[in-house]
């Protein structure tokens, strides 16, 4: 047994048995990882995958638990390389970050901008997903940590930590008829197309449950990814947009008119997700510092090993 035949059917579980694109992950060839694959079958005396013919179909039953174990391997191999590197190098490393569009674009550019100031030979990247992604990510190693609304608290394999509470508001085009609506109800927006995130982003749950709770059927005529999307189709004439109040910035969001929906919707949380007894280097704890003040270092590592 080597690390690269855990390597192997960690990438092909993560690329849905798709040998073609595990191969092309890890530099190798496809009759290489079926090889490698084969090998470590005959030595543990199961079938991690089942197949039809030469081709991959699913996980065995035995194989996912292999899997969870080979994934836990591989991030303990990468974290006992980066005690050295805390130790060795302590100004320079890599941090990844998974988060959503919403995070990237409008909270997390001025931490950033702090954090590379603070620590300029760290390379910093951040990886764009939806909730269910990126926490998958931050599960498999991928990232360090993952940021978002949706989903993080939903996985035993993370320490979920809220970081902040948001809510929304409402955008129309000037001069439409809902600015008149003082203040703004749920009846009065269920008269107007919508425009708001797609079911898997940012806290969309929480708009149809409010919906919900007064029998009300919000017209939805599109859902999109981000808020940068649903500013554009507003801006058409397409509807009215409802959006994180975080993604309205009055001085770059002057075609629009904002309109306050605190009071029609329950807060959001956004969270912070880390791989349970996952080791993190200095900066990232510097990082997490900057995003969510009240998340120290002894408040992370706490909860990360109990």
């Amino acid at each position: 047994m080597n690390l690269q035949q855990l390597r192997c059917i960690c990438e092909v579980a993560q690329q849905s048995l798709n040998l073609t694109k595990a191969a092309k992950t890890l530099f190798t060839s496809q009759p290489g990882i079926s090889r490698q694959i084969l090998h470590l079958e005959e030595e543990l005396g199961v079938k991690i995958f089942a197949r039809s013919g030469k081709r991959l179909v699913a996980i065995t039953e035995p194989g996912k638990e292999i899997i969870r174990i080979a994934q836990r391997v591989l991030l303990d191999t990468r974290q006992l390389k980066e005690v050295g590197q805390e130790f060795g190098q302590e100004t320079s490393g890599e941090l990844t970050i998974a988060t959503t569009h919403t995070q990237a674009r409008y909270v997390l550019p001025p931490v950033v901008k702090r954090f590379v100031k603070l620590h300029p030979k760290v390379k910093l990247s951040l990886r764009q997903g939806n909730p269910k992604e990126i926490a998958q990510m931050a599960i498999g190693g991928h990232a360090d940590f993952a940021i978002a609304t949706e989903a993080i608290s939903l996985y035993e394999e993370l320490v979920s930590f809220e970081c902040y509470r948001w809510n929304r508001c409402v955008l129309v085009l000037p001069e439409h008829a809902l600015l008149k609506v003082k203040p703004l109800t749920l009846k009065a927006l269920a008269q107007y197309p919508i425009i708001t995130y797609d079911l898997s982003f940012a806290g969309r749950s929480m708009m149809d449950k409010a919906f919900a709770a007064q029998g009300l059927t919000p017209n939805v005529a599109l859902a999109a990814i981000d808020a940068d999307v649903i500013k554009t189709y507003v801006s058409l004439g397409l509807g009215v947009g409802v959006v994180a109040a975080m993604a309205y910035d009055r001085k770059q969001d002057r075609a629009f008119r904002m309109i306050e929906a605190e009071h029609l919707f329950e807060p959001s949380v956004t969270r912070l997700g880390i791989r349970r007894h996952s080791y993190l280097r200095g900066y990232a704890y510097d990082f997490i510092e900057m995003f969510a003040p009240h998340l120290t270092r002894d408040v992370i590592t706490d909860a990360l090993h109990r």
